[in-house]
């Protein structure tokens, strides 16, 4: 036992060192000059949100346009669009239906407003449209078949004409039309079989192709990179258009579906998650009869419930920057599962900080994981060259150079604690060596170098909220000192001169889980 014991202390120290010596030689080295090609945005593509009907607050409003400034993502998608609460469809007395999309209308142009466009996920079922009663969520999202397809398909079409007609062919010919949520997940998002919600797509499909052929629409929107060769298969056999394949995957290991965080859930320890799974889904495709097909993770985060605290951890800034980069080219879009704690499946939460999706808490306070994104905003169009795995380096066509760079360090214990138990407390991060910067090419002149960092009580917003004695309620003056504190402005900014040699070198120190940005501006 002893020497047991001897032997994994051992190990575990030469797990340490070899940690350090990684970081301690960690250099950054890149050359203006050397260009990788024009950088992948897909991180930006997509947002996701709750539900359509809390689109028409005026707060989820407002903290999408701040999303859209600072963020600046594409498309945005949610579900419920033709939920009762939206006020879609009903029937007369002699069952013929009505349609009404006065609440879609406010929410759809209020996002293009903010020139930005819907992913359209087509779900759930009006209730009188339904075969069933099976609801999900406290909104009560009906997740039953249609009992009458043509009806469903109809509906389909003479939404999609509405669309046509109030913004034009061009626009909604950019838009993407996505087929329900997580059918795979039964009971839950789906009662019917995997065939019922191919006959569910096939009628939806025809009723997008019948406005126009041009018009994009996909699926099968499952939970955990499911059906993706089957819904290729089926579309291919029984001649269905399927224009990209959308899926999701989430950074924990066990269940799909906990609403209320009570089952507990384990950030992976697998170095491979998302990632695995994104790259796992482009070869299904690569290997089928479709293998142009574009691929969509319409939903992704470190952990499928809306009460896992990793989601308000500074943990999670590094975490969703590793996952992106690892992800590569395999995606088209990467749509982050939320951005805003305006989130009501469980119901309304009744405390400010709950482990919620968003990016923003309910009172638009940013998150740490808010600021991965609003820094890969400000990485330039042109990637450089650059084998460091956990950083990006760009320049844009100004003469701007920046160098986006993080650890990622998995500190979760392991299957005996959970997320909810690990990340709600106090949890200071260890040093991890030091970072050499260095970029050769640059062009000679003056610069305001901008350091930008996200980390342990740097940009940590639930730092300051856990040392407040977590209030079930903030005051207006609790929050206005959170967000001040935790704002994203440059932790320092100086003036430096790149001289004829056309060199910039930096080297600093850097904890588990810190992110930095550089940026040098050319005066």
């Amino acid at each position: 036992m002893k020497r047991i014991l001897i032997l994994l202390i051992l190990i575990h120290s030469i797990q340490i060192i070899g940690q350090n010596n990684n970081a301690e030689n960690r250099i950054i080295k890149v050359d203006f000059k050397k260009e990788a090609g024009k950088l992948n945005t897909m991180f930006k593509e997509c947002i996701g949100a709750g539900r359509a009907n809390e689109g028409l607050r005026a707060d989820w409003q407002q903290q999408l346009e701040l999303v859209k400034r600072e963020c600046d993502f594409k498309y945005i998608r949610f579900h419920g669009l033709l939920s009762d609460d939206m006020a879609v469809y009903r029937e007369d007395n002699k069952g013929n239906p009505e349609y009404n999309y006065q609440y879609v209308d406010v929410l759809f142009d209020y996002i293009v407003s903010l020139k930005m466009k819907p992913f359209v996920e087509l779900g759930f079922m009006p209730n009188a449209l339904a075969s069933g009663k099976e609801t999900i969520f406290w909104w009560k999202g009906n997740v039953t078949p249609p009992k009458d397809y043509k009806k469903w398909e109809d509906l389909i079409k003479n939404l999609t004409a509405h669309f046509k007609e109030r913004y034009g062919d061009d626009e909604v010919k950019t838009w993407y039309f996505e087929v329900w949520n997580e059918p795979n997940l039964s009971p839950g998002f789906w009662t019917g079989t995997q065939q019922e919600y191919f006959k569910l797509y096939d009628y939806a499909a025809r009723g997008v192709k019948a406005v126009n052929p041009a018009y994009k629409v996909g699926g099968p929107a499952t939970a955990g990179a499911g059906w993706v060769p089957e819904t290729i298969d089926f579309c291919v056999k029984n001649n269905v258009p399927l224009d990209f394949i959308s899926t999701h995957t989430y950074g924990v290991n066990q269940g799909y579906l906990d609403e209320f965080g009570t089952s507990g859930t384990v950030l992976s320890p697998d170095v491979n998650s998302i990632n695995g799974d994104v790259i796992n889904s482009r070869k299904q495709i690569t290997n089928s009869a479709k293998a142009n097909l574009e691929l969509h993770y319409t939903e992704w985060s470190s952990s499928y419930t809306p009460a896992d605290p990793i989601h308000d951890s500074y943990h999670s800034a590094a975490y969703i920057l590793q996952k992106l980069k690892q992800v590569g080219n395999a995606a088209n879009s990467m749509s982050y599962w939320v951005f805003t704690d305006i989130f009501e499946e469980p119901g309304p939460r009744f405390t400010p900080f709950h482990g919620g999706f968003g990016l923003l808490n309910t009172q638009g306070i940013k998150k740490p994981a808010y600021f991965s994104y609003y820094l890969m905003n400000k990485l330039g169009e042109t990637e450089l060259q650059n084998s460091d795995k956990a950083s990006w380096t760009s320049k844009n066509a100004k003469g701007d150079v920046q160098v986006l760079l993080w650890d990622f360090t998995n500190t979760h214990p392991g299957d005996k604690v959970w997320n909810q138990t690990y990340y709600i407390q106090d949890l200071p991060s260890k040093e991890k060596g030091k970072v050499k910067v260095e970029i050769d090419g640059i062009q000679k002149g003056k610069y305001l170098l901008e350091i930008y960092k996200v980390g342990y009580k740097v940009n940590d917003a639930y730092a300051d909220y856990l040392a407040m004695n977590k209030p079930s309620q903030l005051t207006r003056e609790q929050v206005k000192s959170i967000k001040d504190k935790n704002n994203g402005a440059p932790i320092s900014t100086e003036k430096i001169t790149i001289d004829a040699k056309g060199t910039f070198s930096r080297e600093f120190k850097i904890n588990e889980n810190d992110v930095v940005m550089l940026n040098l501006i050319k005066q």
